[in-house]
């Protein structure tokens, strides 16, 4: 743990990575009657990301993956509103969220971008 590995794997990825240790253990202090509506959401949403930028990582044909983990993560930031909406996270973690959310859809944008221009 602590290790950059974005060289090894991407910076995308291993922000998708970073952001989904952060997020599994927060979706687990939503209140009960949540937990298994809202946070499962946000967490197999969160998952569905990662695992499409390991795919993209794996795969010469990217394009389509990597518009799916930019949709994942426009849902994420949709859902962590309403999670902030709703009260159950405090605007502090929704404000993290946002940003690395932000911070990952653009790399993921540059990515995809260099990965046209390659193929161009």
């Amino acid at each position: 743990m602590g290790h950059d590995r974005s060289r090894e794997y991407g910076p995308a990825l291993e922000a998708a990575y970073r952001f989904t240790l952060w997020l599994v253990p927060t979706v687990e202090k939503f209140p009960r009657s949540q937990k298994f509506l809202l946070g499962d959401r946000i967490q197999a949403t969160g998952l569905d990301v990662l695992e499409r930028l390991i795919e993209a990582t794996y795969t010469k044909r990217r394009t389509r993956i990597l518009d799916d983990a930019n949709l994942g993560i426009e849902k994420l930031r949709f859902l962590f509103r309403m999670a902030m909406d709703l009260k159950h996270i405090d605007p502090r973690r929704y404000e993290h969220a946002a940003r690395e959310l932000d911070q990952i859809g653009r790399l993921v944008g540059g990515w995809r971008k260099a990965d046209h221009a390659a193929s161009a």
